[in-house]
C-alpha cells in the first residue's frame, strides 16, 4: 500500500456561546484547523486534523496547510503508510516543530492502515489495555464568579468528579474563581487549576499555597514555557501534585521534565507531539520513570479526538482512571464534521471500534464550512 495523493481542507467552527473557552492565552470563540484527507493506492483514504492555535504553538490554520501541501505531501506521496518511522523521519528532516501539521498526516496514515486491514487503531497499537469507554474532567474557562459558580453546578449534576479551572490571571480574580468552584462542587470532588504557563515561579508558588484549603489534586503548567527550573520550584514548595503540559511536546523536553524532577504528570496528546508514535513514545519514557501520563486537548474535533482514544485505549501508562484528561472537545462545538459523532455522555467518552479511527467525514459538511482567504 502507498500514498498516492494528500488533500487539505481549513475549516471553521465556532464553539457553543457556553462553552468558550477563556485562559491566560485570551478567548477561543472559534476553532480553524486543516483536515487532511490521504489517498492510497490500495482504495482506502486515510483522514487527519491539525488542531492549530497560533498563541499556544504557534500554528495557524494557512501556515498547516501551506507547509502540508507544499512541504509534506510530496515527501510522503509513494511512501507506505504502514511505515510511520520513516514518514516522520521525512518530515522532522524537512521541517522543525510544526507539530500539529505533522500528526495530521501521521494521523491519517494510522487511519488508512486500519481501514486497509479492518482494525481499529488501537489494535495496531498493541490492542486494548483498558475499556473502551473511559472518564474525562471538565475544563471551564476563567469565567467571572457567578459563570464559574453556574457551570460547576451544571457540571457535577452532568456527572464530572474532576473540575480543571482556569487560572493564570488576576491574583484575587483567580483565587476567588477557585474558591467559589470547590464550594459549589464540595469537598470530595477533584479540583485542579491549569495557569498555561501564565505565572512565574513565585506568583505560582504565592497563589498555589493561597488556596491550599482548597485541596487541589493537580497544579497545571502554572509557569512558562521553556523555565523547567520554574516548575520544579513549584513542585517543591507548594507540595502540589504538578501537571506539565504546555512545555513538553517532544522527547526531549520530557527528557528534561525528568531530568529536572519537574512533575507528577505529563498531558500528551497526539497533535501536541507530532502524531501517535510519537505520543506513545513519550508515554513509554514517563512510565520508565515512574511519571504518568493523561491526555491534554486543544478542543479537537471529532477525528483529533478519536486519535487520543485510540492512544488511551491501548496505553496502560495514560493513567486517566486516577488523573482523568481532556478529550471532550467535539462537545465545545456547534456542529461536528464527522457523520456519526463520537459518543460523548457527560464525562464519558467512548472510542470507536470500527477500522482505522472509526470516524467518516462528512466532506459536505467540510466545504461548507471551509476557511476563506
Amino acid at each position: 500500500m502507498l500514498i498516492t495523493h494528500v488533500e487539505t481542507y481549513a475549516v471553521r467552527v465556532p464553539l457553543k456561546p457556553e462553552r468558550r473557552m477563556i485562559s491566560s492565552l485570551g478567548q477561543h470563540i472559534v476553532s480553524e484547523y486543516v483536515l487532511v484527507r490521504l489517498g492510497t493506492d490500495a482504495g482506502v483514504d486515510g483522514v487527519g486534523e491539525a488542531t492549530v492555535m497560533p498563541r499556544w504553538s504557534g500554528e495557524t490554520v494557512w501556515g498547516a496547510k501551506a507547509v502540508i501541501d507544499h512541504l509534506f505531501a510530496p515527501l510522503v506521496i509513494g511512501c507506505d503508510p504502514r511505515d510511520t518511522a520513516e514518514i516522520d523521519r521525512r518530515l522532522d528532516a524537512a521541517c522543525k516543530h510544526n507539530w500539529f501539521a505533522k500528526s495530521a498526516i501521521e494521523m491519517a496514515c494510522w487511519d488508512a492502515v486500519g481501514r486497509q486491514s479492518g482494525q481499529p487503531v488501537y489494535q495496531l497499537l498493541g490492542g486494548a489495555v483498558r475499556d473502551r469507554t473511559f472518564r474525562c474532567r471538565f475544563s471551564m474557562g476563567a469565567y467571572d464568579l457567578d459563570r464559574a459558580r453556574r457551570v460547576a453546578a451544571e457540571r457535577v449534576a452532568a456527572g464530572f468528579t474532576t473540575i480543571k479551572v482556569k487560572v493564570g490571571g488576576e491574583a484575587d480574580d483567580d483565587l476567588q474563581r477557585v474558591r467559589a468552584v470547590r464550594e459549589v462542587i464540595g469537598p470530595d470532588l477533584a479540583l485542579d487549576i491549569d495557569a498555561n504557563c501564565g505565572w512565574s515561579a513565585e506568583t505560582a508558588i504565592r497563589k498555589v499555597s493561597a488556596v491550599a484549603d482548597c485541596r487541589l489534586a493537580l497544579v497545571e503548567q502554572p509557569t512558562p514555557d521553556g523555565d523547567y527550573e520554574a516548575l520544579a520550584r513549584v513542585r517543591r514548595e507548594t507540595g502540589c501534585r504538578v501537571m506539565a503540559d504546555d512545555i513538553c511536546f517532544d522527547r526531549v523536553h520530557a527528557q528534561e521534565l525528568i531530568r529536572n524532577q519537574c512533575c507528577d504528570v505529563i498531558n500528551v496528546y497526539p497533535g501536541k507531539q507530532g502524531g501517535i508514535g510519537k505520543t506513545r513514545a513519550i508515554i513509554d519514557l514517563a512510565a520508565e520513570h515512574g511519571i504518568a501520563c493523561t491526555i491534554g486537548s486543544n478542543l479537537e474535533l471529532d477525528i483529533g479526538t478519536a486519535a487520543m482514544g485510540h492512544v488511551i485505549v491501548a496505553s496502560r501508562n495514560m493513567q486517566v482512571d486516577r488523573y482523568p484528561g481532556d478529550a471532550l472537545g467535539p462537545i465545545y462545538h456547534e456542529f461536528s464534521v464527522v457523520k456519526q459523532p463520537l459518543e460523548i455522555r457527560g464525562p464519558l467518552v467512548t472510542v470507536p471500534d470500527r477500522p482505522g479511527l472509526g470516524v467518516e467525514v462528512d466532506w459536505e459538511i467540510v466545504r461548507e464550512n471551509q476557511v476563506r482567504a
